[in-house]
Protein backbone atom coordinates (compact mmCIF):
# COMPACT_ATOMS: atom_id res chain seq x y z
CA UNK A 1 0.00 0.00 0.00
CA UNK A 2 3.09 2.59 0.77
CA UNK A 3 4.14 1.77 -2.71
CA UNK A 4 0.53 2.91 -4.26
CA UNK A 5 0.93 5.82 -2.05
CA UNK A 6 4.09 7.24 -2.90
CA UNK A 7 3.04 7.06 -6.51
CA UNK A 8 -0.03 8.81 -5.87
CA UNK A 9 1.81 11.74 -4.39
CA UNK A 10 4.31 11.89 -7.27
CA UNK A 11 1.61 11.89 -9.80
CA UNK A 12 -0.21 14.54 -8.13
CA UNK A 13 2.48 16.89 -7.35
CA UNK A 14 3.96 16.10 -10.93
CA UNK A 15 0.59 17.52 -12.26
CA UNK A 16 -0.74 19.78 -9.42
CA UNK A 17 2.10 21.62 -8.85
CA UNK A 18 3.39 22.18 -11.99
CA UNK A 19 0.08 23.14 -13.83
CA UNK A 20 -2.11 24.95 -10.90
CA UNK A 21 -0.03 28.42 -11.39
CA UNK A 22 0.40 27.82 -15.19
CA UNK A 23 -2.83 27.85 -15.63
CA UNK A 24 -4.58 30.11 -12.94
CA UNK A 25 -5.21 32.97 -15.39
CA UNK A 26 -5.58 31.39 -18.65
CA UNK A 27 -8.45 33.36 -20.59
CA UNK A 28 -10.97 31.71 -23.21
CA UNK A 29 -8.40 32.22 -26.42
CA UNK A 30 -5.80 30.42 -24.87
CA UNK A 31 -8.11 27.26 -24.12
CA UNK A 32 -7.01 25.50 -26.20
CA UNK A 33 -3.40 25.64 -26.21
CA UNK A 34 -3.65 24.97 -22.20
CA UNK A 35 -5.29 21.58 -23.49
CA UNK A 36 -2.44 20.93 -25.54
CA UNK A 37 -0.25 21.16 -22.56
CA UNK A 38 -2.22 19.21 -20.81
CA UNK A 39 -1.69 16.46 -23.50
CA UNK A 40 2.10 17.34 -23.47
CA UNK A 41 2.44 17.16 -19.72
CA UNK A 42 0.66 13.43 -19.66
CA UNK A 43 3.30 12.29 -22.06
CA UNK A 44 5.94 13.57 -20.01
CA UNK A 45 4.73 11.97 -16.72
CA UNK A 46 4.15 8.53 -19.29
CA UNK A 47 7.93 8.65 -20.20
CA UNK A 48 9.00 9.29 -16.60
CA UNK A 49 7.03 6.06 -15.22
CA UNK A 50 8.36 3.97 -17.97
CA UNK A 51 11.46 4.69 -17.10
CA UNK A 52 11.30 4.69 -13.23
CA UNK A 53 7.63 3.21 -11.77
CA UNK A 54 8.17 -0.52 -12.52
CA UNK A 55 10.07 -0.92 -8.80
CA UNK A 56 7.01 0.42 -7.39
CA UNK A 57 4.78 -1.17 -9.29
CA UNK A 58 6.34 -4.86 -8.72
CA UNK A 59 5.33 -4.17 -5.05
CA UNK A 60 1.19 -3.46 -5.94
CA UNK A 61 -0.37 -6.83 -4.96
CA UNK A 62 -3.43 -6.29 -7.43
CA UNK A 63 -1.02 -4.71 -10.32
CA UNK A 64 1.40 -7.72 -9.65
CA UNK A 65 -0.54 -11.00 -9.78
CA UNK A 66 1.25 -13.39 -10.84
CA UNK A 67 3.31 -16.15 -9.53
CA UNK A 68 6.29 -15.63 -11.07
CA UNK A 69 6.60 -11.74 -11.41
CA UNK A 70 7.04 -10.79 -15.24
CA UNK A 71 10.39 -8.78 -16.45
CA UNK A 72 10.40 -5.00 -15.89
CA UNK A 73 9.27 -4.43 -19.76
CA UNK A 74 5.78 -5.54 -18.38
CA UNK A 75 5.64 -3.14 -15.80
CA UNK A 76 6.73 -0.32 -17.81
CA UNK A 77 4.46 -1.33 -20.46
CA UNK A 78 1.64 -1.43 -17.88
CA UNK A 79 2.45 1.83 -16.34
CA UNK A 80 2.42 3.95 -19.44
CA UNK A 81 -1.16 2.37 -20.29
CA UNK A 82 -2.98 3.45 -17.07
CA UNK A 83 -1.92 7.06 -17.43
CA UNK A 84 -3.23 6.73 -20.86
CA UNK A 85 -6.35 5.58 -20.29
CA UNK A 86 -6.81 8.47 -17.33
CA UNK A 87 -5.91 10.72 -20.11
CA UNK A 88 -8.36 9.34 -22.37
CA UNK A 89 -10.88 9.04 -20.22
CA UNK A 90 -10.80 12.88 -18.97
CA UNK A 91 -11.06 13.57 -22.69
CA UNK A 92 -13.65 11.35 -23.28
CA UNK A 93 -16.38 12.74 -20.65
CA UNK A 94 -15.67 15.95 -22.00
CA UNK A 95 -16.26 14.96 -25.65
CA UNK A 96 -19.33 14.00 -24.02
CA UNK A 97 -20.56 17.01 -22.16
CA UNK A 98 -19.75 19.17 -25.37
CA UNK A 99 -22.08 17.19 -27.42
CA UNK A 100 -24.36 19.51 -28.78
CA UNK A 101 -22.77 23.21 -28.13
CA UNK A 102 -23.28 25.81 -30.96
CA UNK A 103 -23.73 28.89 -28.92
CA UNK A 104 -21.35 30.29 -26.99
CA UNK A 105 -24.41 31.32 -24.05
CA UNK A 106 -24.52 27.59 -23.67
CA UNK A 107 -23.41 26.76 -20.15
CA UNK A 108 -21.08 24.05 -21.15
CA UNK A 109 -19.19 27.16 -23.13
CA UNK A 110 -17.71 28.10 -19.78
CA UNK A 111 -16.61 24.26 -18.40
CA UNK A 112 -14.65 24.08 -21.91
CA UNK A 113 -12.64 27.27 -21.10
CA UNK A 114 -12.82 27.84 -17.30
CA UNK A 115 -12.48 25.94 -13.96
CA UNK A 116 -8.66 25.03 -15.10
CA UNK A 117 -7.96 24.19 -11.48
CA UNK A 118 -10.88 21.86 -10.88
CA UNK A 119 -9.56 20.11 -14.25
CA UNK A 120 -6.32 19.90 -12.96
CA UNK A 121 -7.54 18.20 -9.88
CA UNK A 122 -9.84 15.91 -11.67
CA UNK A 123 -7.19 14.91 -14.59
CA UNK A 124 -4.99 14.05 -11.90
CA UNK A 125 -6.70 12.04 -9.75
CA UNK A 126 -7.93 10.06 -12.67
CA UNK A 127 -4.66 9.03 -13.78
CA UNK A 128 -3.70 8.31 -9.61
CA UNK A 129 -7.00 6.04 -10.40
CA UNK A 130 -6.03 4.14 -12.72
CA UNK A 131 -3.44 2.58 -10.81
CA UNK A 132 -5.79 0.91 -8.52
CA UNK A 133 -7.99 -0.60 -11.36
CA UNK A 134 -7.78 -4.92 -12.29
CA UNK A 135 -4.95 -5.11 -15.11
CA UNK A 136 -8.02 -6.96 -17.19
CA UNK A 137 -9.27 -3.11 -17.54
CA UNK A 138 -5.62 -2.19 -18.78
CA UNK A 139 -5.96 -5.67 -21.07
CA UNK A 140 -8.72 -4.47 -22.72
CA UNK A 141 -7.82 -0.80 -23.17
CA UNK A 142 -4.77 -2.03 -24.63
CA UNK A 143 -6.65 -3.43 -27.50
CA UNK A 144 -9.20 -1.19 -27.89
CA UNK A 145 -6.41 1.59 -28.34
CA UNK A 146 -4.87 -0.52 -31.28
CA UNK A 147 -8.22 0.51 -32.81
CA UNK A 148 -8.02 4.19 -31.71
CA UNK A 149 -4.42 4.52 -32.95
CA UNK A 150 -5.43 3.54 -36.61
CA UNK A 151 -8.45 6.14 -36.15
CA UNK A 152 -5.70 9.14 -34.87
CA UNK A 153 -3.81 7.98 -38.20
CA UNK A 154 -6.58 8.63 -40.31
CA UNK A 155 -7.38 11.92 -38.67
CA UNK A 156 -3.28 12.65 -39.25
CA UNK A 157 -3.94 12.11 -43.06
CA UNK A 158 -7.58 13.80 -43.21
CA UNK A 159 -5.65 16.79 -41.85
CA UNK A 160 -2.11 16.28 -43.69
CA UNK A 161 -4.82 16.57 -47.23
CA UNK A 162 -6.06 19.67 -45.89
CA UNK A 163 -2.91 21.29 -45.31
CA UNK A 164 -1.38 20.45 -48.64
CA UNK A 165 -4.93 21.79 -50.51
CA UNK A 166 -4.73 25.00 -48.70
CA UNK A 167 -0.69 25.37 -48.81
CA UNK A 168 -1.10 25.52 -52.38
CA UNK A 169 -4.29 27.64 -53.20
CA UNK A 170 -2.66 29.95 -50.94
CA UNK A 171 0.55 30.00 -53.30
CA UNK A 172 -1.95 30.05 -56.49
CA UNK A 173 -4.31 32.89 -55.28
CA UNK A 174 -0.82 35.12 -55.08
CA UNK A 175 -1.30 34.78 -58.90
CA UNK A 176 2.52 35.85 -59.47
CA UNK A 177 5.24 34.15 -61.71
CA UNK A 178 7.35 33.62 -58.92
CA UNK A 179 4.91 32.09 -56.12
CA UNK A 180 4.67 29.70 -59.57
CA UNK A 181 7.99 28.85 -59.29
CA UNK A 182 8.26 28.44 -55.99
CA UNK A 183 5.33 25.65 -56.12
CA UNK A 184 7.29 23.79 -59.27
CA UNK A 185 10.41 23.72 -57.37
CA UNK A 186 8.75 22.66 -54.25
CA UNK A 187 7.15 19.82 -56.09
CA UNK A 188 10.06 18.79 -58.11
CA UNK A 189 12.46 18.92 -54.71
CA UNK A 190 9.59 17.19 -52.71
CA UNK A 191 9.68 13.88 -55.91
CA UNK A 192 13.34 13.82 -55.87
CA UNK A 193 13.37 13.07 -52.44
CA UNK A 194 10.33 10.80 -52.32
CA UNK A 195 12.20 8.23 -55.04
CA UNK A 196 16.02 8.78 -53.41
CA UNK A 197 14.47 7.62 -50.28
CA UNK A 198 12.94 4.83 -52.15
CA UNK A 199 15.89 3.91 -53.49
CA UNK A 200 17.63 4.28 -49.76
CA UNK A 201 14.75 1.65 -48.82
CA UNK A 202 15.55 -0.98 -51.49
CA UNK A 203 19.18 -1.42 -49.47
CA UNK A 204 17.96 -0.98 -46.17
CA UNK A 205 15.80 -3.40 -46.24
CA UNK A 206 16.43 -5.75 -48.88
CA UNK A 207 19.56 -7.35 -47.76
CA UNK A 208 21.54 -9.31 -50.17
CA UNK A 209 21.06 -13.37 -49.71
CA UNK A 210 17.92 -13.14 -48.57
CA UNK A 211 13.99 -13.73 -49.90
CA UNK A 212 12.31 -10.37 -49.01
CA UNK A 213 9.62 -10.25 -51.39
CA UNK A 214 7.33 -8.82 -48.99
CA UNK A 215 9.39 -5.83 -48.76
CA UNK A 216 10.23 -5.16 -51.83
CA UNK A 217 6.73 -5.17 -52.69
CA UNK A 218 5.59 -2.57 -49.90
CA UNK A 219 8.23 -0.66 -51.53
CA UNK A 220 7.50 -0.61 -55.21
CA UNK A 221 3.79 -0.33 -54.71
CA UNK A 222 4.71 3.65 -52.75
CA UNK A 223 6.36 3.93 -55.59
CA UNK A 224 4.00 3.35 -57.98
CA UNK A 225 1.42 5.22 -55.68
CA UNK A 226 4.47 8.15 -55.82
CA UNK A 227 4.24 8.31 -59.40
CA UNK A 228 0.33 7.35 -59.85
CA UNK A 229 -0.34 10.51 -57.64
CA UNK A 230 1.36 12.52 -60.24
CA UNK A 231 -0.26 11.55 -62.99
CA UNK A 232 -3.79 11.57 -61.82
CA UNK A 233 -3.42 15.16 -60.36
CA UNK A 234 -1.58 16.54 -64.29
CA UNK A 235 -4.62 14.84 -66.05
CA UNK A 236 -6.50 17.49 -67.65
CA UNK A 237 -9.96 16.76 -66.19
CA UNK A 238 -8.85 16.91 -62.89
CA UNK A 239 -8.75 20.23 -60.96
CA UNK A 240 -5.32 18.78 -59.25
CA UNK A 241 -1.86 20.26 -58.95
CA UNK A 242 1.95 18.80 -58.84
CA UNK A 243 2.20 20.68 -55.19
CA UNK A 244 -0.30 18.06 -53.02
CA UNK A 245 0.69 15.00 -54.98
CA UNK A 246 4.63 15.76 -54.18
CA UNK A 247 4.12 16.11 -50.67
CA UNK A 248 1.74 13.36 -49.88
CA UNK A 249 4.44 11.25 -51.62
CA UNK A 250 7.28 12.10 -49.60
CA UNK A 251 4.24 11.18 -46.72
CA UNK A 252 3.38 8.15 -48.00
CA UNK A 253 7.33 7.12 -48.60
CA UNK A 254 7.74 7.94 -44.88
CA UNK A 255 5.12 5.95 -43.89
CA UNK A 256 6.77 2.78 -45.75
CA UNK A 257 10.37 3.57 -43.99
CA UNK A 258 8.20 3.96 -40.76
CA UNK A 259 6.61 0.42 -41.40
CA UNK A 260 9.36 -1.36 -42.26
CA UNK A 261 11.75 -0.22 -39.97
CA UNK A 262 9.26 -1.40 -37.00
CA UNK A 263 9.55 -5.02 -38.55
CA UNK A 264 11.18 -7.14 -35.59
CA UNK A 265 14.37 -7.09 -34.69
CA UNK A 266 15.57 -10.66 -35.53
CA UNK A 267 13.57 -10.85 -39.23
CA UNK A 268 16.31 -11.53 -41.83
CA UNK A 269 14.71 -8.70 -44.01
CA UNK A 270 15.16 -5.81 -41.73
CA UNK A 271 19.41 -4.76 -42.10
CA UNK A 272 18.66 -0.98 -40.75
CA UNK A 273 19.02 -1.82 -37.01
CA UNK A 274 21.35 -4.58 -37.48
CA UNK A 275 18.97 -6.94 -35.28
CA UNK A 276 19.24 -4.67 -32.28
CA UNK A 277 16.63 -4.72 -29.20
CA UNK A 278 15.06 -1.66 -28.79
CA UNK A 279 14.07 1.42 -30.41
CA UNK A 280 16.65 3.91 -30.96
CA UNK A 281 16.26 7.04 -28.51
CA UNK A 282 16.14 9.25 -31.94
CA UNK A 283 13.16 7.47 -33.67
CA UNK A 284 10.76 7.68 -29.96
CA UNK A 285 11.61 11.35 -29.96
CA UNK A 286 10.58 11.42 -33.29
CA UNK A 287 7.36 9.50 -33.32
CA UNK A 288 6.81 11.61 -30.06
CA UNK A 289 7.81 14.96 -31.40
CA UNK A 290 5.15 13.79 -34.83
CA UNK A 291 2.56 13.09 -32.40
CA UNK A 292 2.50 16.07 -30.35
CA UNK A 293 2.47 18.64 -33.49
CA UNK A 294 0.06 16.83 -35.06
CA UNK A 295 -2.11 17.42 -32.19
CA UNK A 296 -1.19 20.85 -31.79
CA UNK A 297 -2.59 21.66 -35.58
CA UNK A 298 -5.70 19.62 -34.94
CA UNK A 299 -6.40 22.32 -31.86
CA UNK A 300 -5.33 25.01 -34.18
CA UNK A 301 -7.17 23.73 -37.29
CA UNK A 302 -10.24 23.29 -35.16
CA UNK A 303 -10.43 26.87 -34.47
CA UNK A 304 -10.47 27.75 -38.14
CA UNK A 305 -12.01 24.98 -39.82
CA UNK A 306 -15.47 25.73 -42.34
CA UNK A 307 -15.70 21.73 -42.93
CA UNK A 308 -15.67 18.82 -40.77
CA UNK A 309 -14.05 20.67 -37.64
CA UNK A 310 -16.84 22.98 -36.82
CA UNK A 311 -19.81 22.35 -35.76
CA UNK A 312 -23.12 22.27 -37.88
CA UNK A 313 -24.81 25.57 -38.78
CA UNK A 314 -28.35 26.13 -37.59
CA UNK A 315 -30.96 25.87 -40.29
CA UNK A 316 -31.89 28.40 -42.10
CA UNK A 317 -35.08 30.52 -41.18
CA UNK A 318 -37.60 30.79 -43.71
CA UNK A 319 -38.76 33.58 -45.37
CA UNK A 320 -39.21 36.60 -43.64
CA UNK A 321 -41.67 40.58 -44.02
CA UNK A 322 -39.51 42.43 -45.16
CA UNK A 323 -38.22 45.37 -43.03
CA UNK A 324 -39.36 48.74 -43.50
CA UNK A 325 -37.50 51.52 -42.24
CA UNK A 326 -33.63 52.23 -41.84
CA UNK A 327 -33.73 52.05 -38.15
CA UNK A 328 -35.31 48.09 -38.58
CA UNK A 329 -33.00 47.32 -41.05
CA UNK A 330 -29.84 48.30 -38.99
CA UNK A 331 -31.40 46.56 -36.00
CA UNK A 332 -31.40 43.67 -38.30
CA UNK A 333 -28.02 43.53 -38.76
CA UNK A 334 -27.12 44.08 -35.72
CA UNK A 335 -28.96 41.11 -34.40
CA UNK A 336 -27.67 38.40 -36.92
CA UNK A 337 -24.52 39.78 -36.42
CA UNK A 338 -24.86 39.26 -32.38
CA UNK A 339 -26.14 36.04 -33.21
CA UNK A 340 -22.95 34.82 -35.47
CA UNK A 341 -20.81 36.11 -33.15
CA UNK A 342 -22.39 34.12 -30.35
CA UNK A 343 -22.19 30.75 -31.95
CA UNK A 344 -18.81 28.47 -31.19
CA UNK A 345 -16.34 28.69 -33.69
CA UNK A 346 -15.56 24.70 -33.36
CA UNK A 347 -16.50 21.36 -32.82
CA UNK A 348 -15.43 21.18 -28.90
CA UNK A 349 -17.05 17.55 -29.14
CA UNK A 350 -14.69 16.73 -32.04
CA UNK A 351 -11.80 18.68 -29.91
CA UNK A 352 -11.68 16.72 -27.42
CA UNK A 353 -12.11 13.45 -29.30
CA UNK A 354 -8.87 14.38 -31.01
CA UNK A 355 -6.79 14.33 -27.61
CA UNK A 356 -8.64 10.86 -27.19
CA UNK A 357 -7.18 9.22 -29.70
CA UNK A 358 -4.28 10.88 -29.51
CA UNK A 359 -3.71 9.71 -26.02
CA UNK A 360 -4.23 6.01 -27.42
CA UNK A 361 -1.70 6.44 -30.00
CA UNK A 362 0.50 7.80 -27.96
CA UNK A 363 0.52 5.02 -25.68
CA UNK A 364 1.18 2.14 -28.39
CA UNK A 365 3.89 4.83 -29.47
CA UNK A 366 5.52 4.43 -26.49
CA UNK A 367 5.41 0.76 -25.53
CA UNK A 368 6.08 -0.89 -29.30
CA UNK A 369 2.06 -1.76 -29.91
CA UNK A 370 3.37 -4.21 -27.54
CA UNK A 371 1.31 -6.44 -25.01
CA UNK A 372 0.87 -5.95 -21.33
CA UNK A 373 0.10 -9.47 -20.82
CA UNK A 374 2.87 -10.70 -22.24
CA UNK A 375 5.22 -12.90 -19.99
CA UNK A 376 8.26 -12.60 -22.55
CA UNK A 377 11.24 -12.05 -20.71
CA UNK A 378 12.37 -9.37 -23.40
CA UNK A 379 10.48 -5.96 -24.92
CA UNK A 380 10.41 -6.14 -28.69
CA UNK A 381 9.52 -2.18 -29.30
CA UNK A 382 8.26 -3.18 -32.56
CA UNK A 383 6.18 -6.06 -34.50
CA UNK A 384 4.10 -7.25 -37.24
CA UNK A 385 1.19 -4.77 -35.74
CA UNK A 386 2.96 -1.94 -36.09
CA UNK A 387 3.90 -2.73 -39.32
CA UNK A 388 0.62 -3.09 -40.68
CA UNK A 389 -0.86 -0.30 -38.92
CA UNK A 390 1.77 2.11 -40.45
CA UNK A 391 1.71 0.59 -44.18
CA UNK A 392 -2.35 0.18 -44.13
CA UNK A 393 -2.52 4.15 -43.02
CA UNK A 394 -0.11 4.99 -46.44
CA UNK A 395 -2.63 3.13 -48.50
CA UNK A 396 -5.63 4.89 -46.77
CA UNK A 397 -3.75 7.84 -47.21
CA UNK A 398 -3.21 7.50 -51.13
CA UNK A 399 -7.05 6.17 -51.43
CA UNK A 400 -8.44 9.62 -49.81
CA UNK A 401 -6.21 11.92 -51.81
CA UNK A 402 -7.10 10.07 -54.91
CA UNK A 403 -10.77 10.39 -54.01
CA UNK A 404 -10.35 13.82 -53.50
CA UNK A 405 -8.78 14.29 -57.31
CA UNK A 406 -11.67 12.23 -58.68
CA UNK A 407 -14.82 12.83 -56.49
CA UNK A 408 -15.86 15.96 -58.60
CA UNK A 409 -15.73 13.73 -61.57
CA UNK A 410 -17.61 10.79 -60.34
CA UNK A 411 -20.20 13.16 -58.57
CA UNK A 412 -20.61 16.50 -60.73
CA UNK A 413 -23.70 16.85 -59.14
CA UNK A 414 -22.58 17.78 -55.58
CA UNK A 415 -20.45 20.71 -54.65
CA UNK A 416 -16.56 19.83 -53.35
CA UNK A 417 -14.81 22.64 -51.26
Amino acid sequence: MWAASCLASCCASCTCGLCTSAVAGISNRSARIAYCGLFGLSLIISWILREVAAPLLEKIPWINTYTHTPPKEWFQTNAVLRVSLGNFIFFVVFALMMIGVKDRNDKRDAWHHGGWTAKIVVWALLIVLMFFLPNIVITIYETLSKFGSGLFLLVQVVILLDFVHTWNDAWVEKDEQKWYIALLAVSVICYLAAFSFSGVLFIWFNPSGHDCGLNIFIIVMSMILAFGFGIIALHPQVNGSLLPASVISVYSVYLCYSGLSSEPRDYECNGLHKHSKAVSTGTLVLGMLTTVLSVLYSAVRAGSSTTFLSPPSSPKSGSRRPLIGSNEIEEGKDEKKEKEGSRVSYSYTFFHLIFALASMYSAMLLTGWTSSTSGSSKLIDVGWTSVWVRICTEWATAVLYIWTLVAPLILPDREFS
